[in-house]
């Protein structure tokens, strides 16, 4: 899957967990930046990315993401 069909599929994630339709992701976009996310949403957001993608993560990877970006890398390094 290319980066810029992850993104796409992401951002839909975020928009829907956040509720959010207006909300739009980049490598830069982290907790600080979105007021609903909190540890409950990340968690909620977290399980909704592993279902969109068809993969898992560990606790400790979901822990370690401080920005989209990352998050992205993650998701691709496990598709490929």
């Amino acid at each position: 899957m290319q980066t810029d069909q992850i993104y796409s599929q992401l951002n839909d994630v975020f928009k829907e967990v956040f509720n959010k339709n207006d909300l739009e992701i980049n490598d830069d976009t982290s907790a600080d930046q979105i007021e609903e996310w909190d540890s409950l949403q990340h968690l909620i957001l977290m399980i909704t990315v592993e279902k969109k993608f068809g993969i898992k993560f560990t606790a400790k990877e979901t822990q370690l993401f401080n920005n989209v970006g990352e998050m992205v890398k993650a998701i691709k390094s496990k598709l490929d």
